[in-house]
């Protein structure tokens, strides 16, 4: 019995294997696309969305028996994916405090985590997964060796296993470097805003760009470095505006003191000179009225001379 498990545990660890690089590879071309650039989807580093082999592996162990009922089973299947798809979504926005996919410009969305046209999508492969892919796959294991069966299952633990603590120490330090940026916004400290963005963009290595680019829709980060980046630029051209009109004030106010300063030193040497010409005019003036005095003291002195003279003669 316990031989049993460990043979069927193998088996489950393989298809979740499969169906996660299936749903990596459909992701990747479909996210593609839609984006006209390569998009590396997938939560993890490696190859492979994990989303896609739990929701194999939900629908062939709770649906696996029934298979004698098309409509049955493809109704099954969306409900099935679709719990999985939507508690998966607030999971992983709790914990990382970033929405990972959004469906709420789709009709028929629930909170924006699951969509009427995905789990349509994910009835019909629930029903292509049950009726074809999986006993295709199950004889195909059937002629593997048991042993084999087992390194490979082991081997795909241990990648995953790593994979997924690696990768959710990248990603929760996100979440920590999400909370700074907030932070860094309510103080609006240009400096330290432009200095993190430099440290997300700069310094951190490819594994954190990888899983911040696996996502489009990782609003909560990316978004928000846009937004950082629009306010850094906003401020520096606001700093720019505003020296730019100090700068000019200034050399209006210098030209104006300038020009007031030109204005009064040239005043009081219209000034100096106005009182210069007064007092050369004055002091030709004088001169003027004391040569007058000086020809009337002479003429009535050659006068009195004269009348002397004549006086002395006639005694």
């Amino acid at each position: 019995m316990l031989n049993l498990d460990i043979q069927m545990l193998d088996r489950y660890i393989i298809f979740f294997m499969m169906f996660s690089c299936a749903g990596w590879i459909m992701e990747t071309i479909l996210v593609s696309i839609q984006n006209k650039k390569l998009v590396n989807r997938g939560f993890l580093i490696g190859p492979y969305c994990p989303i896609y082999g739990w929701g194999a592996l939900s629908i062939i162990i709770t649906l696996k028996d029934f298979n004698f009922n098309l409509i049955l089973l493809f109704f099954m299947a969306m409900l099935v994916c679709g719990i999985l798809e939507y508690f998966t979504s607030w999971i992983m926005e709790k914990v990382f405090k970033a929405r990972w996919w959004d469906y709420s410009n789709r009709k028929f969305n629930i909170k924006g985590r699951i969509c009427l046209r995905n789990l349509i999508g994910f009835g019909v492969l629930g029903v292509i997964l049950i009726y074809w892919v999986y006993p295709f796959c199950n004889n195909f294991l059937d002629r593997v060796p048991v042993n084999t069966l087992h390194i490979i299952s082991l081997v795909f633990f241990i990648i995953y296993t790593l994979d997924t603590i690696i990768s959710f120490i990248i990603v929760y330090g996100l979440r920590g470097i999400n909370k700074e940026v907030n932070k860094s916004n309510k103080s609006d400290n240009t400096e330290e805003i432009s200095k993190m963005v430099r440290e997300i963009f700069s310094e951190k290595s490819f594994l954190h760009r990888r899983i911040i680019n696996a996502y489009p829709r990782l609003e909560s980060i990316k978004i928000k470095m846009k937004e950082i980046k629009t306010k850094i630029e906003d401020a520096t051209n606001e700093a720019r505006d505003v020296v730019a009109e100090k700068v000019n004030d200034a050399k209006d106010a210098v030209t104006e003191k300038v020009s007031g300063a030109k204005d009064a030193v040239t005043g009081k040497m219209n000034d100096a000179k106005d009182a210069m010409s007064e007092k050369t005019e004055e002091i030709k003036n004088s001169i003027r009225q004391g040569k007058r005095k000086l020809r009337i003291n002479v003429y009535k002195g050659k006068k009195n001379i004269k009348t002397t003279f004549k006086g002395m003669k006639l005694k």
